[in-house]
Formats: C-alpha cells, structure tokens, sequence
C-alpha cells in the first residue's frame, strides 16, 4: 500500500475536510465489481464510497 501527502496547494473549491493524503490500493475484479456496483446505485465517487466504507469500520 502506497501512501502520499499532498505537499503542494490545489485550485478548487474551498472545503471544511481537505483531503490531503492519498492512499492506493490493488482489487481484484470482484471486488472492484461490487464498488461500482455501489457506486452506480448511491450515486458516490469511488472515492465517497470508499470513505463510507471506512466509517464503517469505525462503527
């Protein structure tokens, strides 16, 4: 797992949870199957979805 801190300011619309670290993954074809899937229906962002399934993990 691949993790990077964004250093440098971005252009863009200003927000209250900047999202400064980026984290990449590998998924097999199912896997990723089942997160567009869920994309698809809720209407999110690989992105959104995956912060929500992270949430949940708190929970």
């Amino acid at each position: 797992m691949e993790v990077y801190h964004m250093a440098h300011k971005k252009l863009g619309r200003p927000t209250d949870n900047p999202k400064r670290v980026q984290v990449t993954v590998r998924l097999d074809e199912g896997s990723l199957k089942i997160l567009d899937e869920y994309c698809e229906e809720s209407g999110l962002s690989r992105a959104e979805a995956i912060r929500v399934g992270i949430g949940k993990l708190k929970k």
